[in-house]
């Protein structure tokens, strides 16, 4: 399951005895394990009493003669397996002997336990990378257990985590907060969960509102380079040439450093370019989300923006800035390129 139904579940208090921490996304493995440990544990003293970790190869047997034994001194018996080998794709020779020796009686006995497990004993896997889901293994936790698919984020994929994020601060958002933070998202070459997790604790010291407005969040992430970027992008979109200028040279009389601007443009660029090119093969609207990696919201938005643009003003657009960047890193040009970049673009002359 992903990571706002996993942790709902959690926060109703359905605490299983086999748990699967698996994915690329780091951020929601670490939240989930700590809300589990948090929920076993009534303290840092009793979970380093209780909590056994083991890294690596596994052996069956000798993991299931930890679950079957009983605690002592403490009222959990709790394991924590990191990286083991048990969730990786069979590959070559392993799995031809496997299908030689047949039925793993090791394994079936290991998955019967996983099915019957003690009252005391607790089994928390966490893989880095994402799990084979054909292994048995894998189907037995899902069916006794649970497991967390930690997918990596990215802008269109990111309302399991902000859903989450609301959930957990008791607070919603309306049509226009959801809209800018889309937007805002999209600029981010690269999401940290972490910092957006920050902000959001942030926003909650700020207003004891429950729903989050637009104008709220704007303080929020003022500060945030993308973020001053961003109307401008929205300007260029809507071919706002007097307005895309204003916001330029605003940027940079701000202190925003030209390759800040110059790499979000060009980045801007291609996504109205790809655009185009998608909606010319059919791919329209929301549909457009999954190939651009956006939020559905901002890629239907970008695909009618880009429409809009000659394929031969975005095209030539492209080049200058790829000209732009490197006569203003070796100082052959000023800040007039960007200048031209946007006055083009707004033109849209072919």
């Amino acid at each position: 399951m992903k990571f706002g139904e996993f942790m709902a579940g959690l926060q109703k208090g359905e605490l299983k005895h086999v748990y699967l921490l698996a994915g690329e996304e780091h951020y929601y493995i670490d939240k989930a394990l700590e809300r589990i440990l948090t929920k076993l544990f009534s303290s840092p003293q009793e979970q380093a009493s209780g909590l056994q970790k083991m890294t690596g190869s596994v052996n069956l047997d000798d993991l299931a003669g930890l679950i079957e034994t009983a605690p002592f001194f403490v009222s959990k018996n709790v394991l924590l397996l990191q990286d083991t080998n048990l969730f990786k794709e069979k590959k070559g020779e392993e799995e031809k002997e496997s299908a030689r020796v047949g039925k793993n009686k090791a394994l079936e006995r290991f998955l019967a336990l996983l099915d019957n497990m003690p009252d005391y004993s607790y089994v928390i896997f966490v893989q880095n990378g994402k799990a084979d889901k054909r292994r048995k293994i894998y189907k037995a936790i899902e069916k006794a257990g649970a497991v967390l698919e930690a997918d990596a984020i990215r802008a269109w994929n990111i309302n399991d985590w902000l859903q989450g994020k609301l959930q957990s601060l008791n607070k919603d958002m309306d049509s226009e907060a959801m809209a800018y933070f889309s937007g805002v998202i999209s600029t981010m070459q690269t999401i940290s969960l972490e910092f957006l997790d920050r902000e959001f604790d942030k926003l909650a010291l700020f207003s004891q509102e429950r729903r989050i407005s637009r104008a709220l969040l704007e303080q929020v992430f003022a500060g945030l380079p993308e973020v001053s970027v961003f109307a401008l992008l929205d300007a260029i979109s809507e071919r706002k040439a007097k307005k895309s200028l204003q916001l330029l040279r605003r940027q940079l009389s701000d202190g925003t450093y030209f390759t800040i601007i110059l790499s979000l443009l060009t980045r801007h660029v291609r996504q109205l370019w790809q655009a185009q090119a998608l909606q010319k093969q059919g791919i329209r609207g929301k549909a457009l989300a999954k190939p651009l990696e956006l939020n559905p919201f901002i890629a239907e938005k970008l695909g009618r923006a880009a429409m809009q643009f000659p394929e031969a003003v975005l095209k030539r657009s492209m080049l200058e800035l790829i000209d732009a960047d490197y006569f203003l890193k070796t100082g052959q040009a000023g800040e007039e390129v960007l200048e031209h970049v946007v006055i083009d673009l707004c033109r849209g002359v072919a």
